[in-house]
């Protein structure tokens, strides 16, 4: 049998491949991207490849690594302008590999994460083509309509917003196990109002670039990690977009692709905020909330790997470093928040 790989017993797994993917002789694992989240693993017999989904081996938010709403949102964007692998089986049987899980297709590509690695496969005019790809499959993805392509129900789109600050809340309460007064002062301030919606559209959740696979020529061929996708406010994804884009290497976040928008040949932030604007026809003036809730979110989101990585159960490297980012992204949240033209930001 292929080598186990934590969060797999090949023997087990195998039998359900064969019945529901494809008929193999043995299979072999490995883990692949950062393992920060939900685990992603290349599965090969030798030949072929495919890739498997699973949650994390412990510390599972309620909410949150959902298999099922993963393979149904791929499912439902497979025939789109938005490019996504094709998904292929889900199982929902916890004993198979200890959690549900789902494969999908192998795309062969590059991650852009690695600002070295990108600027010497790409010259400038290919990473400007890369950003202006990336923004405009944001705005298609936007401009679907969920009932068009079965995703009707896959969220409550009115009250998003509010559902988002609370659930980051509660589960800020129930993760904490240090103090963070600038994670509690960026709670105070997002629950002290409630934010109107802009409209509301398939959202993706973790929208940035090292959620991207390019091919050699700089063009996009599939957004990865839909694990936060549902119905809301479109314009979360542009405020997350924005906590990821450095313009400057310090800029960058070390739990994503940050520094690879500072090359040169990337779009400035006005400029993708322009470009978006124009394809989407979206009003942008109050996308300092956005910002501030993705800073919010993501460093709760941060301190609950930490805690599991604390516990001894995560799978990769870097983790060490996630709980001083996780302080980091609440202190640049409130600094945006302090200098927002909007009054109830500054608290």
């Amino acid at each position: 049998m292929g080598k186990d790989v934590p969060g797999i017993v090949i023997e087990r797994l195998l039998p359900w491949f064969r019945a529901h993917v494809a008929e193999v002789d043995d299979l072999e694992a490995q883990l692949i991207g950062h393992g920060r989240s939900n685990l992603t693993y290349r599965v090969t017999d030798g030949g072929r490849s495919w890739v498997l989904r699973r949650p994390p081996l412990s510390h599972v938010q309620p909410t949150a690594h959902d298999m099922k709403r993963e393979f149904r949102v791929l499912s439902a964007l497979k025939d789109t302008k938005v490019p996504v692998p094709r998904p292929l089986a889900l199982c929902e049987d916890p004993e198979v590999i200890g959690a549900p899980f789902y494969i999908m297709e192998y795309v062969e590509g590059f991650i852009p994460v690695d600002p070295q690695e990108v600027a010497r496969r790409y010259d400038e005019a290919q990473r400007r083509r890369m950003a202006e790809e990336l923004v405009d499959i944001l705005a298609e993805l936007h401009a679907l309509r969920p009932n068009e392509v079965g995703l009707a129900d896959f969220g409550r789109p009115q009250g998003y917003l509010a559902r988002q600050v609370r659930r980051f809340t509660e589960q800020w309460q129930r993760i904490r196990f240090r103090d963070v007064p600038e994670l509690d002062e960026l709670c105070r301030r997002l629950n002290s109002f409630t934010m109107s919606e802009s409209d509301h559209s398939i959202v993706h959740g973790d929208y940035r670039l090292d959620n991207a696979i390019v091919d050699r020529d700089g063009h996009i061929i599939a957004i990865l990690d839909w694990e936060m996708a549902t119905l809301g406010d479109p314009l979360a994804d542009v405020g997350m977009l924005r906590m990821y884009w450095a313009e400057r290497e310090e800029e960058s976040l070390r739990v994503a692709a940050g520094a690879v928008t500072a090359l040169p040949g990337f779009l400035k932030w006005h400029e993708v905020a322009q470009r978006y604007a124009e394809k989407s026809g979206r009003d942008l003036r109050n996308l300092d909330f956005y910002v501030v809730l993705a800073h919010f979110k993501l460093s709760v989101i941060l301190e609950n790997m930490y805690a599991r990585y604390l516990a001894g159960g995560t799978v990769g490297e870097g983790f060490e470093r996630v709980g001083d980012t996780a302080i980091m992204l609440a202190r640049r949240g409130l600094e945006i928040a302090d200098h927002s033209e909007m009054p109830e930001l500054r608290g």
